[in-house]
């Protein structure tokens, strides 16, 4: 960090693969240039602090259960991250991505509390949430997939508004999320959702809070007084 600062190494110039169950914030604080590719799972803390480095986590190819609906990654994975990028082949515990201001994390489902006071980044869900999503969620987007229809009564409208995946933009952010996230763990779900993905896109919902978009649309506009 002395030698190169925040801007750290060139991508996935230290990889690295264990095999198992990691312990208490496995990756914590990771930095640009390390990638932690681990096959098994992770406790709570799982990214805590992630500070530009990318971590992976999916389940071996013999297990015995469905990711999609285990949790592979404790509690509290990703609090306070700031940037970088994670991808989990399984759901995550409760308060998932809280305080996360600038990662990028796809996850089969989380528990209750996920994206809790987010001020930033992108959280992409491709499964069930935990009752309470976004409460005090002030910046970021998190894209949630509500095939059953039940997202709107587990998601805090407190400081959030929901809305459909229609921008260019957000679509491209979204289809590039997933297709990583199938890349780097081989999730079926994923595979499934970029296979029918004009019938599936629908179904997604996007949670953006209100402040947040408020503030966007004065940069766009300022940004367009300039440009005349």
């Amino acid at each position: 960090a002395r030698r190169y600062g925040h801007a750290g190494l060139p991508e996935d110039t230290i990889w690295m693969s264990p095999k198992g169950t990691a312990g208490q914030a496995f990756g914590a604080w990771a930095a640009a240039g390390v990638t932690l590719d681990l096959c098994g799972e992770g406790n709570d803390y799982v990214g805590k602090g992630l500070s530009g480095g990318k971590i992976i986590v999916f389940p071996p190819k013999n297990a015995i259960y469905t990711p999609e609906e285990t949790i592979l990654v404790g509690n509290t994975s990703l609090y306070g991250g700031t940037q970088g990028e994670a991808y989990f082949y399984g759901m995550a515990g409760e308060r998932f991505a809280v305080r996360n201001s600038g990662v990028r994390a796809v996850v089969e489902g989380t528990g209750d509390h996920g994206c809790e006071y987010m001020t930033g980044g992108v959280v992409a869900v491709l499964g069930r949430t935990g009752r309470n999503f976004a409460a005090g969620m002030s910046g970021g987007v998190a894209f949630v997939l509500n095939e059953l229809d039940k997202f709107q009564s587990r998601c805090n409208l407190g400081m959030v508004e929901l809305e459909q995946v229609t921008s260019d933009d957000d679509k491209k952010l979204l289809h590039d999320m997933i297709t990583s996230h199938f890349m780097y763990t081989g999730s079926r779900n994923a595979k499934r959702i970029l296979d029918g993905w004009e019938v599936i896109l629908p179904k997604f919902v996007k949670v953006m809070p209100m402040d947040y978009k408020r503030v966007l649309a004065e940069r766009k506009a300022a940004a367009a007084k300039v440009a005349k």
